[in-house]
């Protein structure tokens, strides 16, 4: 069964996160959330000399990582806690060739949440400034903990943390790109 992202933000629609748990929010959560500058490795570029498609993925993946190493849904979680996230969706859009000598930033912002979903929006931009990709991503809470992993809902001192940084992620301007599809031809 395909999860509708589209459907599951009109469902969060009119959500008031609270402005004192966004108070508490740990201050290196910014909205949004811009990773570390990130290099291509040389096995990454394709034979037409630019970054490969897959490597996009890896390079939000880790954007993804310096976000969840900050808001407490990083590696240390993991094993502390037995839970983790596993993408549902993801939608990439390729806006321009990315060269082999380049290094990025990938920004993400939380554009929805619940007791278990954990709707993101990213965008990887070109050390100089331009836009290269953007990818949408729906992950769920899952407990790994017992004979298979399964949805579940965030703990909750975790869900606090994550529901501090979509605080104020929610105060910004909703990504022109959010939910857009792939219509079909003809």
């Amino acid at each position: 069964m395909a999860i509708d992202i589209c459907r599951y933000r009109r469902e969060l629609a009119g959500t008031d996160p609270s402005d004192e748990k966004a108070d508490t929010m740990d201050e290196t959560i910014a909205a949004p959330f811009r990773s570390r500058e990130l290099s291509l490795e040389p096995g990454w570029i394709d034979y037409n000399g630019h970054l490969n498609l897959a490597y996009y993925h890896v390079l939000f993946d880790r954007g993804i990582d310096d976000l969840y190493d900050a808001i407490g849904l990083g590696e240390r979680y993991r094993e502390r806690t037995g839970f983790t996230t596993y993408t549902a969706e993801a939608h990439v859009r390729y806006l321009k060739e990315v060269p082999p000598d380049a290094r990025v930033l990938v920004s993400t912002t939380i554009v929805g949440l619940d007791a278990k979903r954990l709707h993101m929006f990213q965008e990887m931009h070109h050390t100089d400034g331009w836009l290269a990709a953007t990818l949408e991503n729906l992950s769920l809470s899952i407990d790994q903990r017992g004979p298979a992993p399964k949805v579940a809902p965030f703990p909750a001192e975790t869900f606090e943390s994550i529901e501090a940084a979509y605080a104020a992620h929610s105060r910004l301007p909703r990504p022109a790109a959010l939910c857009r599809a792939i219509r079909p031809l003809g």
